[in-house]
C-alpha cells in the first residue's frame, strides 16, 4: 500500500471536511508549548513540526504567539515550575507534553484556575480540567507481539527495549508488550533495558545485557532504539533477530539495506511527531469557543515490508516518519470525537 494512502487510511480522522468560520477572534491569544525532554530524534522532529506549523499560524495572525519551552532535566518538579512561569507570563493556553501523568496535576490545576486552557498530548496528564490527545500506546506495544506471532509461530525469546524510566508512555507501551506476550503463547521476555528512545543509549544498553542472555529471536522496542539494537547485535556472533523499528530515518535506512542484501523482514511503528501540531490547533479551537471533548485519540503510524521504500523516501534524514495537522484536520478530529 502506498504510504500516503496508508497514512490517510490509518488516520481517517485527518480527512478534510468543510471548516466553519471562527466563532471568536484568537489573533491576540498566546499559546505556549511545555515540553519535558528533547534528547532524541522524535522529540526534535516534534519541536520542528511545532515551529513550522505554529510559525505560519503566528505569521498569518491566527494567534499572537506560539512559544516552545523545553525543560533541561526531564523532572516533573522542573516542568511544574515552568508551567507556573507560563501562568505568570500571561499565556492563554499551554500545550503540554508531560513528564508524568500525575505529578504535574497541581500545576495544571493552577493554570486552569487562572483561566488558562491546558491541552496535554503524548505524555498526557490525568487532571480533569486538562484536555488529552492520546495514542493507544498499549495497543502499539501489543501489536508488535501480534506481528511477531505471525513471523514466529512457535514463539521465542524476546529482548525488550524500554524508553525513559518513569514516563507514562514507556509504562504504557511496555504494558502492551507484556499483554501481547500473555496473549500469544511461546513468547518470553528474557531481558529488558532502557534505551531512552535514543539509538546510542540503546546500543550501549543492549551490548551490556547480551552476554547474559540466551538466544534472542526478536527485539520489541519503543522507537529510536532499533538501529542501536541492530548495531549491538552486529558486533557479536549472534544471528540478527527480528527487530521492531520505530519509524526513524536511521532505522528505516538500515532495514532497507538489510532487505536489499538478504531479504530481512520486520515492521516499524511509532506515534507521529506532528501530533504536537494537532495539540496546538485543538488549543486554538478551544480558545476560539469551540466545544471540544476532553479526550481525543489519534492513530499510530506503521510501516511494513511492502511500503518501506516509500516510507523511507518520505522521512527526512535524521528525522521520523511524520504527519502534520492543519486547522481543518483539527476541526475534523474534534468532529469525529463528538
Amino acid at each position: 500500500m502506498k504510504l500516503h494512502a496508508f497514512l490517510m487510511a490509518s488516520a481517517a480522522v485527518l480527512s478534510v471536511a468543510a471548516f466553519s468560520p471562527a466563532m471568536a477572534d484568537t489573533s491576540g491569544k498566546k499559546i505556549a508549548l511545555s515540553n519535558n525532554y528533547a534528547g532524541n530524534s522524535w522529540r526534535q522532529a516534534m519541536l520542528t513540526s511545532w515551529g513550522k506549523v505554529t510559525g505560519e499560524a503566528v505569521k498569518n495572525g491566527v494567534v499572537a504567539a506560539a512559544d516552545a519551552f523545553t525543560t533541561a532535566e526531564n523532572q516533573a518538579t522542573e516542568q511544574a515550575a515552568q508551567i507556573q512561569n507560563m501562568i505568570l507570563q500571561g499565556y492563554d493556553a499551554i500545550v503540554l507534553n508531560a513528564a508524568s501523568p500525575t505529578a504535574l496535576n497541581g500545576a495544571v490545576k493552577e493554570a486552569c484556575d487562572a483561566g488558562i486552557t491546558v491541552v496535554s498530548f503524548d505524555g498526557v496528564v490525568t487532571e480533569p480540567c486538562a484536555w488529552r490527545i492520546a495514542v493507544d500506546f498499549k495497543e502499539m506495544g501489543r501489536s508488535q507481539v501480534e506481528y511477531l506471532s505471525g513471523r514466529l509461530p512457535d514463539g521465542g525469546n524476546l529482548l525488550e527495549i524500554r524508553g525513559l524510566a518513569g514516563v507514562f508512555v514507556d509504562d504504557e507501551i511496555s504494558a502492551g508488550i507484556h499483554a501481547g506476550v500473555e496473549q500469544y503463547s511461546g513468547f518470553e521476555v528474557v531481558g529488558s533495558v532502557h534505551g531512552d528512545w535514543a539509538q546510542d543509549v540503546a546500543q550501549k544498553a543492549v551490548a551490556g545485557i547480551l552476554p547474559s542472555l540466551p538466544e534472542v529471536k526478536a527485539v520489541v522496542t519503543q522507537g529510536g532504539d532499533g538501529y542501536g539494537a541492530a548495531q549491538a547485535f552486529a558486533a557479536t556472533d549472534r544471528p540478527m533477530p527480528i527487530i521492531i523499528m520505530g519509524n526513524r530515518h536511521d532505522e528505516l535506512t538500515w532495514w532497507k539495506e538489510q532487505k536489499d542484501a538478504n531479504g530481512y523482514e520486520t515492521m516499524s511503528v511509532s506515534i507521529a511527531p506532528g501530533v504536537s501540531t494537532l495539540a496546538f490547533w485543538v488549543a486554538q479551537q478551544i480558545l476560539d469557543g469551540k466545544d471540544v471533548p476532553k479526550d481525543l485519540v489519534v492513530p499510530f503510524l506503521r510501516i511494513d515490508q511492502d511500503n518501506l521504500e516509500e516510507g523511507l523516501a518520505n522521512t527526512e534524514v535524521g528525522g521520523v516518519a511524520n504527519v502534520e495537522y492543519s486547522q481543518e484536520d483539527a476541526a475534523e478530529v474534534v468532529k469525529s470525537a463528538m
